[in-house]
């Protein structure tokens, strides 16, 4: 099995978070595989911007989850463990990118974001990350990054 290590980010502003829909129709949150000499917390940013054109800043490790596949293209099985972070977004602003495969997204409120996400370990991880959230708008500061 092929294991792939990713990173994402959980982008909220105010009392909404961010979600992608694939072309699948898959409501997800941001994120990609980590190449050699790259940071993760550099690929969940970078992962934020590319993917949904949102400006965000890190505020702390969110946690981690993992999923497997079958993946046609290697014709083999793939584990993809991802290293989640919360993030703060600069702007409401969302610019989603058709060309990576993306359909449609936005900022939605917490409720409505958890009942369109399609996974129940990414559903949990907004859940958490958004009581950490939370913390750091509360001035509560030690739940946070740098």
């Amino acid at each position: 099995m092929l294991t792939r290590i990713c990173a994402g980010g959980v982008v909220f502003l105010d009392d909404q978070v961010m979600l992608l829909r694939s072309d699948k129709g898959e409501w997800v949150l941001p994120k990609g595989v980590v190449r050699s000499n790259e940071i993760a917390l550099d690929v969940a940013l970078h992962r934020v911007k590319y993917e949904g054109g949102v400006e965000a800043h890190i505020i702390s490790p969110a946690g981690e989850t993992s999923y497997e596949f079958y993946s046609y293209s290697r014709k083999m099985p793939v584990c993809n463990k991802i290293d989640w972070f919360i993030m703060e977004a600069k702007n409401r602003e969302v610019f989603v990118n058709k060309e990576e495969g993306f359909a449609d997204g936005g900022f939605f409120s917490i409720d409505e974001a958890l009942t369109k996400v399609t996974y129940s370990q990414d559903k949990s991880l907004i859940r958490l990350a958004y009581k950490k959230y939370n913390h750091y708008r509360k001035g509560d500061l030690s739940a946070t990054v740098g």
